[in-house]
């Protein structure tokens, strides 16, 4: 693994770490693409959402209903039922107010299972941000260099 630089932060709002650019200034001149990558700063509203408003679960139960009624062997329907799952859709504003207001506990399973990040060396830690090195690796590959 090449070594990276140790990325500058700043600490912007509800204690969400922020990484500048790895993108020189004369890359970011000749590219089509904007590098400007804001990262959401979200202020928790004082009202603590119930825990049943943060995840859609409609297409997965529907899903698991299909599924169900199905004559597939057990292994095959416990493997779709496994892939259904991936059709939640989570509401990641509601979940930062229910993680605001919830006990430490909470709070610590809810940042190792990446439904917020709170603290860039924990997202290091629990492997979110292995794109960021994997992104640094492809421009030391392009520019021959590790970013600035």
């Amino acid at each position: 693994m090449l070594p990276l630089p140790k990325p500058p932060q700043e600490k912007k709002g509800f204690g969400l770490y922020v990484q500048r650019d790895l993108i020189s200034d004369e890359a970011k001149k000749n590219s089509q693409y904007t590098s400007k990558i804001k990262a959401p700063i979200y202020e928790p509203k004082n009202k603590k959402p119930n825990v049943i408003e943060l995840v859609n679960e409609s297409k997965s139960k529907q899903l698991i209903k299909e599924i169900s009624a199905t004559s597939l062997p057990e292994d095959e329907k416990r493997f779709l039922f496994r892939a259904a799952f991936r059709h939640n859709v989570f509401n990641f504003r509601l979940i930062a107010d229910y993680y605001a207001h919830s006990s430490s506990e909470m709070q610590l399973l809810m940042e190792r299972s990446g439904l917020v990040i709170i603290d860039f060396n924990k997202a290091v830690e629990n492997g979110y941000i292995k794109f960021s090195e994997e992104i640094a690796k492809l421009y030391v590959k392009e520019h021959g260099k590790t970013p600035e």
